[in-house]
């Protein structure tokens, strides 16, 4: 029997690709998002909401929905640093309300693995115990991590719903999605002198099988979710079809968003010093779940922007 469930974020690139994944899988599925994006997929009732006004409370009060998928955060760069922190927390702690007011029986929210920040005196893997470090490193992040340590307290807060917090690696994909893909975009691609980070990167379709298994599973906790073994940056850029120009991370923060490179937030440039990998064992082991697409592939689809290609191997 299908779930009624309320995507936020829904006429999000993400959004759409998550909303249509639920609808093949027979769920009754309502986007929430103030956007009337061209994303989003036949089978899906948009609402046009902002998840921190009335209008989106009465859906839930009116709809009584089972279930949510959080993916209405966004990282810096397009609109000030209150509305972010706005739309990241305040967001976050009305959706909570809500489904605590309304009867929601499981919540996944979407985070993501730069929460544990860069670091160079950090362990090479994360795991969903280590602590937040980029909320002092990566200052640009900071309503974001406020916002996923406002959704794990709600393990406690709110204990009858089911709520699962997943921190996912970098996405990449043909949709063109996420701060990776905005770093990759363009014909030159820099990175920091002497460095050569290992990046993780996950496919666009992994990662909607993942939220959606998160939600078919209802599952409880913080979990890190990841795809393929991580590989050097240099070797994804090039994989990418891009070329590398190292420079002294000090030159890198004046040169930043010009000479056709891409404009990075400050906190930025320690990702391409030192690696954040994240350990995603806990959610296999809760799900059971099984990246379909390596490295290549991923890539592969990034750079041409059509299709997947073929499923990697199953591990």
């Amino acid at each position: 029997m299908g779930l009624k469930v309320v995507v936020t974020g829904a006429a999000g690139k993400l959004g759409s690709l998550v909303c249509r994944h639920l609808v093949h899988a027979g769920h009754e599925v309502i986007g929430l998002d103030p956007r009337r994006g061209v994303n989003v997929p036949a089978g899906v009732e948009i609402i046009a909401a902002d998840i921190r006004k009335r209008t989106a409370e009465e859906v839930f009060r009116s709809r009584k929905p089972d279930a949510v998928i959080h993916m209405a955060t966004m990282a810096e760069g397009r609109v000030s640093r209150d509305e972010r922190e706005r739309i990241n927390l305040q967001g976050t702690r009305a959706l909570f309300d809500h489904c605590h007011n309304y009867g929601v029986k499981s919540l996944v929210f979407i985070g993501r693995h730069t929460f544990y920040g860069a670091a160079a005196d950090a362990p090479l893997y994360r795991k969903v115990d280590d602590p937040p470090r980029a909320i002092h490193r990566y200052p640009e992040l900071a309503d974001l991590v406020a916002a996923d340590l406002y959704a794990g307290s709600a393990l406690w807060r709110y204990p009858e719903i089911h709520t699962s917090v997943l921190r996912i690696c970098y996405t990449l994909g043909p949709m063109k999605h996420g701060t990776l893909a905005h770093y990759l975009k363009g014909p030159k691609v820099p990175m920091a002198l002497g460095f050569d980070p290992l990046f993780q990167i996950i496919h666009e379709d992994d990662v909607v099988a993942a939220i959606c298994l998160a939600l078919e599973k209802q599952i409880r906790g913080v979990f890190n979710v990841t795809g393929p073994p991580p590989l050097p940056l240099s070797a994804l850029i090039e994989e990418a079809g891009r070329e590398v120009v190292a420079l002294p991370a000090g030159i890198l923060r004046r040169v930043q968003g010009r000479f056709g490179l891409p404009r990075l937030a400050r906190g930025a440039i320690a990702h391409l010093q030192h690696p954040v990998i994240i350990d995603g064992k806990r959610f296999v082991e809760a799900t059971g779940f099984e990246y379909a697409f390596d490295d290549e592939v991923a890539i592969r689809a990034f750079a041409t922007g059509t299709g997947t290609g073929h499923p990697a191997p199953r591990r």
